[in-house]
C-alpha cells in the first residue's frame, strides 16, 4: 500500500505550565475560534541507536489516538533550525498495521539515511492535546493551535530511562496562508509563548546529550537537510575561502542525491536523471578544485561517484532512447511495418531499461552505496583540505572556470580537426562532456562571482544540450541499425530506413545548432572568463 502524502506548515512555541491560551479571534484575519477538543495521543518514535534520523530532522513514529492515528514519517523541513519562519515539511502517512513493523511504503524513503540499520523504538510520548480551530470570515478553517501537555520517556535505557514533562503550543496551517503566523504569534507571545528551543518533540525527548539534541540546542542546520542552509555561515560574501565555495556546492548535491533516492526506487519520472546529475556535478567540481584537497580521498570519492553515475546512466540512457523512438514511431503512418518496428524497438529498449534498473536497485541496497553516502557526508563535514590551501574563493573559482573553458576550447578544436564519421562523433561527445564540466564549475563559482558566472553556466548548458541531442541521435541510429540487421522483415525495412534518415537529419541540425551556440558564446567563453 502506498503512503499518503501531505505538507505540514507549522511553528512551535515553548510555554510555561500556567499559561492561558489567549482569545485567538482577536488576531487579524481570524473571525472566530471553534470549540476546543481534547485527544490523548500515544506515539512511539523509531530511529537507529545512533539517531541517524533525528540527526537529520527526520521523524518516524507510530501514533494512536486522535483523527490521524497511524504511522507518520516527517521528512527534513525546508526552514533551518532556529529560523524565525514556519517549517514546511513533507509528511507521509500509513495505516497502523503492526506496532513493531515499519511499513515498506515509509521505509522506502529512509534507506538512504538508515544505510542498512534497522529502526527500533527510541522514545515514547504521551500527549494530552487540546486543539483550538481558527476560522476566517468566510468560514474557512485557517489553522489549528495545539496546546500539548507532553510526557516523554526514552526507551532502551533500562533502569536509567529518562522521563520528561513539558508543555508547548503548535500553530499549524490548515487552509490559511503564512501571513497568519504574524498576528497570531503576537497574541501567543503576549500570553507567554516563546519560539521553541527544540526542532521537534523527539529531539527534546532525546536530550542535549545526543547528537540530535546538541544540534537543536545550538540552533544548527541539520546535516543533510538542505545543502544551502549552511551557506550564510560558510560564505562571507565574495571573500569566502575556496574550500567553503566547494563545500556549499557539494552539500547541495549530496542533499539532492539523498532526496532522490526514494524517488529512484519508486521509478518516479526524472528521478534517475536528477540523481545522476548530482553525482556528475560533484565529480566535476572535485576535479576542478582538486588542488585544494589531499589527493587520495578525493580520487577515491570521484571513483565511487563514477561507479554510481554509470549505474544511473544505463537505465537513464535507455529511458531517453525509448521515449525518443516512441515519439518518432508515433509520428509515422500506421501500418504493419510501423507496428512491427515499434514492437522490436519497445522490446529492445524496454529490455535494456529493465535489466539496467534491476542492477541499479541492487546497487542502491549495497554496502558500497551506503559507504559512498557516508564518504560524501564526511567530505562535506570534514573536508580533506590541504594545510597550505588557503586560496580566496573568488580567485580559485575564476581559475577553475578559466581552466574548464580552456579544456572545452581544446575539445572543440579537436572535434573540428576530426574526420567526419565516427571520429568526429566521438570528438563531439567529448565536447559535450567538457561543456557539462564547465557548466558545473561555473555554477559553483556563482556563489562568489554572481551573474557573470551564471551567464557562463547558461552558455555552457546551451552547448551541452544541443550536443546531447546530437549524441541521442547517434545512439538511436546505432540501435536502429542493429535491430534492422537482426530483423530484416520486408514490412519493417522501409520504417527503419525512414527512422535512420531522421537520425541523420537531427545530427545535421544539432551540428548547425552547436556552431551557432558556439559563435554566440565565443566572447563570453574566451580568455579570462571570470
Amino acid at each position: 500500500m502506498e503512503a499518503s502524502r501531505g505538507i505540514e506548515i507549522e511553528k512551535k512555541y515553548d510555554v510555561d505550565a500556567g499559561a492561558v491560551v489567549p482569545p485567538l479571534e482577536q488576531a487579524a484575519g481570524v473571525a472566530r475560534t471553534g470549540n476546543p477538543h481534547t485527544d490523548l495521543l500515544e506515539a512511539v518514535y523509531f530511529d537507529t541507536p545512533t539517531h541517524a534520523l533525528a540527526g537529520r530532522r527526520i521523524t518516524l513514529r507510530r501514533r494512536t489516538g486522535g483523527k490521524d492515528a497511524g504511522w507518520h514519517l516527517k521528512l527534513p523541513p525546508q526552514a533551518a533550525a532556529g529560523s524565525e519562519g514556519p517549517q514546511e515539511r513533507t509528511e507521509l502517512h500509513a495505516p497502523l498495521g503492526r506496532p513493531d513493523v515499519v511499513p515498506d511504503a515509509l521505509l522506502t524513503h529512509l534507506y538512504a539515511y538508515l544505510r542498512g540499520a534497522v529502526p527500533v523504538p527510541v522514545v515514547r510520548l504521551d500527549t494530552r492535546r487540546t486543539t483550538y480551530p481558527l476560522y476566517g470570515a468566510d468560514g474557512a478553517h485557517l489553522a489549528d493551535l495545539a496546546d500539548d501537555q507532553v510526557t516523554a520517556e526514552r526507551l532502551g535505557d533500562g533502569d536509567n530511562a529518562t522521563r520528561q514533562e513539558w508543555r508547548e503550543w503548535e500553530l499549524e496551517l490548515v487552509h490559511g496562508g503564512p501571513d497568519l503566523f504574524g498576528p497570531v504569534e503576537e497574541l501567543l507571545a503576549a500570553a507567554g509563548a516563546r519560539p521553541a528551543g527544540h526542532a521537534s518533540k523527539l529531539v527534546r525527548a532525546l536530550g542535549a546529550d545526543t547528537k540530535a539534541g546538541k544540534r537543536a540546542a545550538a540552533g544548527e542546520a541539520p546535516t543533510g537537510a538542505s545543502g544551502t542552509e549552511g551557506a550564510p555561515a560558510l560564505l562571507a560574501g565574495k571573500r569566502a575561502p575556496a574550500a567553503a565555495v566547494v563545500t556549499v556546492y557539494v552539500a547541495a548535491q549530496i542533499d539532492q542525491i539523498l532526496a532522490s533516492d526514494a524517488a529512484v526506487r519508486e521509478e518516479e519520472p526524472e528521478a534517475i536523471h536528477t540523481m545522476r546529475s548530482a553525482t556528475r556535478r560533484i565529480r566535476s567540481v572535485l576535479a576542478a578544485y582538486a588542488k585544494l584537497y589531499r589527493a587520495s580521498p578525493v580520487r577515491k570519492l570521484r571513483s565511487e561517484l563514477k561507479w554510481l553515475g554509470q549505474l544511473l546512466g544505463q537505465p537513464r540512457d535507455a529511458e531517453v532512447l525509448r521515449a525518443r523512438l516512441r515519439d518518432q514511431l508515433g509520428a509515422l503512418q500506421p501500418g504493419d511495418g510501423t507496428a512491427g518496428a515499434t514492437a522490436r524497438v519497445e522490446q529492445r529498449t524496454g529490455g535494456d531499461y529493465d535489466a539496467a534498473y534491476r542492477l541499479l536497485l541492487e546497487a542502491l541496497g549495497s554496502g558500497r552505496y551506503f559507504r559512498l553516502l557516508d564518504k560524501l557526508e564526511d567530505f562535506r563535514d570534514n573536508p580533506p583540505v590541504r594545510a597550505d590551501a588557503v586560496a580566496p574563493g573568488r580567485r580559485a573559482a575564476a581559475k577553475a572556470v578559466d581552466k574548464a573553458a580552456r579544456r572545452l576550447e581544446r575539445s572543440r578544436k579537436a572535434a573540428k580537426r576530426a574526420r567526419r564519421g565516427r571520429d568526429q562523433e566521438l570528438a563531439l561527445h567529448r565536447v559535450r562532456k567538457d561543456a557539462k564540466r564547465l557548466r558545473h564549475v561555473a555554477e559553483s563559482a556563482a556563489l562568489v562571482h554572481g551573474k557573470r558566472a551564471g551567464k557562463v553556466a547558461k552558455a555552457a548548458r546551451r552547448q551541452q544540450k544541443i550536443l546531447g541531442q546530437f549524441q541521442d541521435a547517434v545512439v538511436a541510429r546505432d540501435l536502429l541499425a542493429a535491430i534492422a540487421a537482426e530483423h530484416s522483415e520486408p514490412a519493417t525495412a522501409g520504417i527503419y530506413a525512414e527512422l535512420l534518415n531522421q537520425q541523420e537529419e537531427r545530427m545535421l541540425e544539432a551540428r548547425a545548432g552547436y556552431r551557432k551556440a558556439r559563435k554566440k558564446s565565443r566572447d563570453l567563453l574566451g580568455r579570462g572568463v571570470l
